[in-house]
């Protein structure tokens, strides 16, 4: 629908198909196509988080804001929906004018969307700035909520690992012979947030073998380690709900891919890593619950421990119960 060339084998096009679908049918019935183009195109499988962005920038086209854009949107194939529809929202402010506005749009949002719309901010600097990292580093540090500063840099460098390879705008700042790079250069207040998000590119370039990636982790200065311990946790939720064909399947590949840290700290960070994945993913935290009983007695009470403090942080502050996120 609105290609011009083969869908299979044309990015372009498929970005095409989804915007014109937007426009045409409504976000719904694109984000019912592209599950449906998952099961029988590998271009939009590896592709898949950047074309919900697609349907996210498409969005903001009908709906303007982000309340509304939000609200009509899904979480499906990494909350890219949400990420682009700020890259969207940045881009029609425009690079200066966003910094004299940046605290105003995410106020007033909660739990999944509020860390969604920070998050998002930090892809739409990178957009704006031609995935200049250290410039959308900047901007992100024009946000006076500290909270909102780290999901931001989250956002950035995400966009930096994710845009790896792309057929339009493929990131600078990422190094081969270097897994752990930008993460080693940054300054150390956005390391954390660095190292949870670049073990998707080392275990990329380490042939997705996570005992190596593990290893790089403990080479990490002591006190990032946890973080890129967490990172390798995302990628176990990640790659098992990619993969898992059963919950008990997802569960236990996921366990068994933190299982492979060979020390305490390295496995119950990826445990804290892959319940935090678990529960975002889905927005509640059933998954997350059942994940924990694959784990022996300490590591299941950490981790339970865990998936309980960190669901109840993407509350609403009236159902929180006096826990402040």
């Amino acid at each position: 629908m609105g290609c011009s060339g083969d869908p299979s084998t044309d990015f372009v096009c498929l970005q095409e198909r989804y915007q014109g679908l937007v426009h045409s049918l409504g976000v719904e019935a694109a984000f019912a196509e592209l599950k449906n183009e998952l099961l029988r195109n590998e271009l939009a499988r590896s592709n898949c988080h950047e074309l919900t962005h697609i349907i996210g920038h498409a969005a903001v086209d009908l709906y303007g804001d982000v309340p509304t854009t939000f609200s009509r949107g899904d979480s499906f194939c990494g909350s890219g929906y949400y990420h682009g529809a700020m890259e969207a929202i940045v881009a029609n402010i425009g690079a200066e004018k966003v910094l004299k506005e940046v605290d105003t749009l995410c106020a007033g949002l909660y739990s999944f969307y509020h860390y969604n719309c920070a998050h998002g901010l930090g892809h739409g600097f990178m957009r704006v700035q031609e995935n200049e990292l250290f410039k959308s580093l900047d901007m992100c540090d024009a946000l006076s909520d500290s909270w909102e500063r780290n999901r931001c840099y989250g956002g950035v460098f995400m966009e930096n690992v994710v845009d790896e390879g792309h057929p339009v705008h493929p990131s600078k700042y990422l190094k081969a012979d270097q897994p752990l790079y930008p993460c080693n250069a940054v300054e150390s207040r956005y390391k954390d947030e660095c190292y949870q998000r670049q073990t998707s590119y080392a275990l990329e370039q380490q042939g997705n073998n996570f005992t190596k990636v593990f290893d790089l982790c403990a080479k990490v200065e002591h006190r990032f380690r946890p973080a890129c311990y967490q990172g390798l946790g995302w990628d176990a939720s990640v790659q098992s709900l990619n993969q898992g064909n059963s919950d008990a399947s997802i569960n236990e590949s996921a366990s068994m891919l933190c299982m492979m840290g060979d020390n305490h700290e390295a496995r119950s960070n990826c445990i804290v890593g892959a319940v935090d994945y678990f529960i975002r993913d889905s927005y509640n935290d059933v998954r997350a619950q059942a994940f924990c009983g694959y784990f022996r007695v300490d590591l299941r009470t950490l981790c339970l421990q865990e998936a309980e403090e960190y669901y109840r942080t993407l509350q609403p502050p009236s159902e929180r119960q006096g826990t402040v996120s």
